[in-house]
């Protein structure tokens, strides 16, 4: 009888610069979409809340990258609770703060202002990275 061969696990290294690529595609599109999206004349709901999402899609990459031998469940936890905790520090003013998040960088990665949608939007993007972090993997070792 022969048994079934055991997946061997990917090296976090490698993991990490998968995970690493993705992201990189993932801000690429996230930028595109905030830069040019009205340009083309998308919907504002799409421009902001898909810039959302792959904002978070990123997060949990990016949790992914520097954390390779978590779990997927583990690696979005940590995500949403990043994802949770930069919505709700928009609720925090203070000067300094206040102009970080005037600037380009500090818009896209703090935002302006609280939005309960966003975590509706964050969560699509943690779901979305797990996706497709997942069919990144079944093409390595598949």
């Amino acid at each position: 009888m022969h048994q079934a061969q055991p997946v061997k696990p990917i090296a976090p290294l490698r993991t990490s610069l998968i995970r690493a690529g993705l992201a990189l595609v993932v801000i690429a599109c996230g930028l595109s979409l905030r830069w040019y999206g009205f340009p083309l004349g998308l919907p504002a709901f799409v421009v902001k809340y898909g810039g959302s999402l792959l904002w978070a899609t990123m997060v949990f990459l990016l949790v992914g990258v520097l954390l390779p031998r978590l779990s997927r469940t583990q690696i979005a936890a940590i995500a949403a609770a990043i994802a949770i905790a930069v919505e709700f520090s928009r609720h925090v003013h203070t000067p300094w703060l206040d102009a970080f998040r005037l600037t380009t960088a500090g818009a896209l990665l703090l935002g302006r202002i609280f939005s309960p949608w966003n975590l509706l939007a964050y969560a699509a993007g943690i779901a979305f990275g797990v996706w497709i972090d997942r069919l990144a993997k079944v093409r390595r070792v598949g």
